[in-house]
């Protein structure tokens, strides 16, 4: 008998993650589905991508079919199964959840099968298996850029996509589609928007896949944003900061007006509550105070500055330096 690797028959290592098999039985079967595919014998591939996946998406059958492969597999390329061996987590028990047993290969017999092949449903035949099998059309994933302020009042965008379905001809082609989406307020950058049904058509009936758009945030001159928090830089005067002051801040929404601590320092954060990206929990507004000086100074103006470097001569701003 020979032997089945069904790590070649899906294109995976044997490191592969249960993702890597799955990802891999999808495609491959996308592609030789007989209801679509025109290439040579792909109903008899389509059989034995589906007999690979049956085993190795089962961790307990996994295992099995590994101990197999490392101490029945002969360099020949038959197979021997170890004297004595019996599945512990073989199929006989009604296990399946992609096919009928009986379309599988006599090595899946040997090993996990138990004799429930029957009349007529050998090794060559396909049967029910395949051609009425569904298959989810898979999810199509794109990205969509979006301004601050569509993202903090919410938006409706027209969006582009490309899907892959069987044209009249049963072959797979690629098609545009456009969607206008409606974002709702608040969205955070990454975050994705799940689209039911809007993704690739599925094939022998089976429902279409999803799409999932990754939101994506257009830089903004005066805003950045930290989460659901949305900070921003405000320049106030030399006085402003020693004096206190009231100063207007923007925020996505509107402007506000913003008391300034009599003493703040280059740094200093003031939070305004709920100002940031809207949601069940709203985000702050963080004004970052950033002390600048005039570009030129008039000559009271330097007067004034020599009388307060003579009054605070014993400050010294750098103190924490040791120097």
């Amino acid at each position: 008998m020979d032997f089945k690797d069904y790590y070649a028959a899906l294109g995976v290592s044997e490191s592969a993650s249960p993702e890597d098999i799955k990802k891999a039985y999808r495609k491959l079967a996308r592609k030789y589905h007989p209801d679509v595919s025109k290439e040579d014998k792909a109903a008899d591939k389509f059989k034995d991508i589906g007999e690979a996946y049956e085993v190795l998406k089962d961790p307990e059958k996994r295992a099995e079919y590994d101990q197999i492969r490392k101490y029945g597999a002969r360099t020949d390329g038959s197979f021997q199964p170890p004297p004595g061996w019996q599945s512990a987590s073989g199929f006989g028990g009604g296990g399946y959840t992609e096919a009928d047993a009986r379309q599988f290969s006599d090595f899946f017999e040997e090993i996990f099968g138990g004799g429930h092949r029957a009349g007529g449903q050998g090794r060559g035949g396909f049967g029910g298996f395949g051609q009425s099998m569904r298959m989810r059309g898979e999810d199509v994933h794109a990205r969509l850029a979006l301004f601050l302020e569509e993202v903090f009042h919410g938006c409706e965008k027209q969006v582009s996509f490309t899907v892959h379905e069987p044209d009249k001809q049963g072959r797979i082609r690629e098609r545009q589609k456009t969607l206008n989406v409606k974002i709702p307020a608040g969205m955070r950058e990454g975050q994705h928007l799940r689209l039911k049904g809007q993704g690739s058509p599925g094939f022998g009936g089976g429902e279409p896949g999803d799409l999932l758009l990754e939101i994506e945030l257009a830089p903004h001159p005066v805003f950045t944003v930290e989460g659901r928090d949305v900070l921003v830089t405000v320049p106030i005067a030399p006085w402003e900061a020693a004096l206190g002051a009231s100063v207007t801040v923007p925020t996505v929404g509107a402007k506000v007006n913003v008391k300034v601590p009599k003493g703040s320092s280059s740094g200093r954060k003031l939070r305004l509550k709920g100002k940031g990206l809207p949601g069940k929990h709203p985000g702050d507004q963080i004004v970052v105070l950033q002390i600048v000086m005039p570009e030129q100074h008039s000559k009271e103006a330097e007067v004034l500055y020599e009388q307060l470097a003579e009054a605070e001569k014993h400050f010294n701003p750098r103190s924490r330096l040791h120097v």
